[in-house]
């Protein structure tokens, strides 16, 4: 199972990524990488037997890349039993539908190393036993990545072949039940989570859905071991994760970087956290943190919370972090499915709302209202949207009260008003 060869060092990479370890997942070169060369970096792929697969992932304590950290082991296992209960094979899924504005991680991944994605996606077929594959992507990514993909198909000779679907550009449209739905020729929105995908999900099969950079690194450990892949990252959180950073007059770029590193060195030594008001840790789910806690926290979910889409965006003191939130959480309640009471009604109502404590003047009970209105909708919704958003507006309430003190006042201290944060416009 473990390959005796291991991933050489180079320095080169494209104008969107840089360099804070040894390249694992992105190949060097800032070209997309043909079999012959992928094999020849990494080594060729032995399926082997799933029970050693399962107990490398195991031993490798590897977890989803996609937002919710779940053990993999543990998410490949459930898969295969539902699949023995059901008396049908399951089906597996990778999501590279990257729904989230502010990440690039997933688009640059496939593009980059398409054949690695690949190989997770075979090995874990191999693992629950499936009898159908399926790479989903954003209809409207880039237009070199579609192309690129389809010809890393035709170049493989994998035993179970896959399908590649195109979704659509939605922020929900990943979101495991909605993909599911769509794969199944249903609209992509998501559904109520009994039964859960994993026992009925594409064509009410069991499916394993997985993000393309937790199959990355599952080609990787099947390959070299679980004790290779913990030799980066912590005892607690081990291995490395894609981030996509935002700071102020640059392009965003998608870094590489192991848990536990000092969050400050993976952002850009030429912008300090000195100069900083806060950090969005995890994405458009995610929390805003003050940029003095930032400073001295690690790239852990144990000081930082949950690294969701592993987005880190570094918001200046000159600009008005109130501002930023109010136009992701309309964003937001425009892209949600509008299924149930808190999408269709809470979310839209705290959108307003929000935007009444960006704009400097009188606030009278609004923050408040806010608050409580974010407590109603936790925990109703057929899916995660309502309560990821809940996160952003209570860490912003926090994060940003002196601001809120200021707006109430009727002044901004905001002097630069160029949007920091990626609002694509939204569309029905």
């Amino acid at each position: 199972m473990t390959s005796t060869s291991t991933p050489t060092r180079n320095d080169t990479f494209t104008e969107f990524t840089d360099l804070l370890m040894p390249p694992r997942l992105l190949a060097p070169g800032g070209s997309p990488a043909a079999l012959a060369t992928h094999e020849a970096r990494y080594g060729p792929l032995v399926d082997g037997d799933p029970e050693d697969l399962l107990r490398t992932v195991a031993e490798s304590g590897l977890t989803g890349r996609g937002g919710a950290a779940f053990p993999t082991y543990r998410k490949l296992v459930s898969v295969a039993d539902a699949g023995h209960r059901a008396g049908r094979p399951p089906v597996v899924v990778a999501n590279g539908a990257e729904g989230e504005p502010a990440s690039a991680k997933d688009k640059t991944l496939l593009r980059l190393s398409p054949h690695l994605v690949l190989d997770g996606l075979r090995l874990a077929a191999h693992a629950v036993g499936a009898g159908e594959a399926y790479l989903a992507v954003e209809e409207e990514a880039d237009p070199a990545l579609l192309p690129g993909l389809e010809g890393a198909l035709t170049e493989r000779r994998d035993p179970l072949p896959v399908r590649l679907v195109r979704v659509p550009k939605r922020f929900l449209s990943g979101e495991s039940s909605a993909l599911t739905q769509y794969l199944s020729g249903h609209p992509a929105l998501p559904r109520h989570q009994r039964p859960p995908v994993r026992e009925r999900g594409v064509n009410r099969a069991p499916t394993l859905v997985q993000n393309v950079e937790t199959l990355a690194h599952l080609a990787l450990i099947a390959r070299y071991g679980a004790d290779w892949f913990r030799s980066a990252g912590t005892p607690a959180e081990p291995g490395s994760m894609l981030c996509t950073v935002h700071v102020p007059g640059r392009a965003a770029r998608v870094v590489e970087a192991p848990y536990g590193m000092a969050l400050h060195r993976v952002l850009p030594p030429e912008l300090p956290l000195a100069g900083m008001s806060a950090v969005l840790v995890g994405g458009y789910h995610g929390t805003w943190i003050p940029a003095a806690q930032a400073a001295h926290s690690t790239l852990s979910s144990a000081q930082l919370g949950s690294l969701g889409a592993g987005v880190l965006a570094a918001l200046p003191v000159d600009r008005c972090g109130l501002a930023e939130t109010a136009r992701v959480l309309r964003y937001l309640a425009l892209q949600s499915a509008g299924q149930c009471g808190p999408c269709l009604n809470g979310l839209p109502r705290i959108a307003a709302a929000f935007r009444t404590l960006a704009v400097p003047g009188p606030q009278g009970t609004t923050s408040a209202d806010v608050a409580r209105w974010a407590g109603l909708v936790v925990g109703r919704g057929a899916c995660h949207h309502p309560d990821g958003t809940v996160r952003l507006v209570r860490s912003a309430l926090t994060v940003f009260g002196a601001e809120l003190d200021a707006h109430a006042g009727g002044h901004c201290t905001a002097t630069d008003h160029t949007p920091l944060l990626p609002v694509p416009e939204n569309r029905s």
